[in-house]
């Protein structure tokens, strides 16, 4: 039976070496992975504030890997395996399973503080009224894909990690009869130059910053 709406957050474990690996640079191996694990408890702090029903984590590796081991997971939040694959491959098969028991579901990843649990109600809210709601990445990418139904099509021959992401997608939507909901743009932590956008209240928390 398929319930309300669900948050699917896509994260790496937060470990030196594997995550936010393009903020070495300027944090170093220890400060981007510290960096990692602040962005991702944030984000599943603003996400089990909203009024979704499940807020589900898509962990790589699996849940059940040692890299995990550090990260305390609080509330109730439901642990999938991201599987294997590129970006799209795990995108599609979180997507399906989740629009398999939910009527509205965002993909989001753990690197967009800006994305606070009022902005993630909204984008439930426009669920109601749209088919889909994309949040752009100033990168090119998007922050946030909110669905109503599984299309393969978003998915798949996708140029991940370029600055076309997110107009592809936009356009696929449309070409897919799917009734768009853009919103502003807001900016992924990735570069060491996206470091100036990080709230001075979660850059407090790190202990080596640019």
């Amino acid at each position: 039976m398929r319930d309300h709406s669900a948050i699917v957050i896509f994260a790496k474990a937060p470990q030196p070496g594997f995550a936010k690996t393009r903020l070495i640079p300027a944090l170093g191996v220890d400060g981007a992975a510290e960096l990692a694990a602040v962005l991702l408890d944030h984000t599943l702090n603003e996400c089990l504030a909203t009024r979704a029903t499940q807020i589900i984590l898509a962990q790589s590796p699996a849940p059940a890997d040692p890299a995990w081991r550090d990260t305390e997971l609080l509330g109730p939040i439901d642990q999938w395996d991201q599987g294997g694959g590129d970006l799209g491959d795990r995108l599609a098969r979180c997507a399906a399973q989740a629009l398999a028991n939910y009527e509205r579901v965002l993909l989001i990843g753990s690197d967009a503080p800006t994305l606070t649990a009022r902005l993630l109600d909204a984008a439930i809210t426009t669920l109601n009224s749209f088919d889909a709601v994309l949040t752009p990445a100033r990168d090119g990418g998007y922050a946030l894909l909110g669905l109503t139904r599984f299309d393969r099509s978003l998915f798949t021959n996708m140029p991940w990690s370029t600055n076309r992401v997110a107009a592809i997608t936009e356009q696929r939507l449309r070409d897919s009869g799917f009734s768009v909901h853009l919103t502003d743009p807001v900016v992924d932590i990735d570069e060491p130059e996206d470091l100036d956008a990080l709230p001075a209240r979660l850059r407090a928390r790190l202990p080596v910053t640019s």
